[in-house]
């Protein structure tokens, strides 16, 4: 069992957020911040047993930020 699953989050082109965990098969969307944390939970939830399933989700919020130079 691992303690931790991290999720990358990123604004989707579409409105919203996605959100991939970085060492399982797992990707989720939605409308909010609050929608997320729950879609993700869920997520978590689905793809791992009870027994295997981290204690802990870390989301990790990536942005990119285009500047002139």
């Amino acid at each position: 069992m691992n303690a931790e699953i991290i999720f990358n989050v990123e604004e989707s082109p579409d409105g919203g957020f996605d959100a991939r965990a970085l060492d399982a098969p797992i990707f989720t969307q939605a409308d909010s911040i609050d929608e997320l944390r729950d879609s993700v939970r869920d997520a978590v939830a689905c793809h791992f047993e009870e027994s295997d399933r981290p204690k802990m989700i870390r989301l990790h919020f990536v942005r990119d930020e285009i500047i002139a130079a």
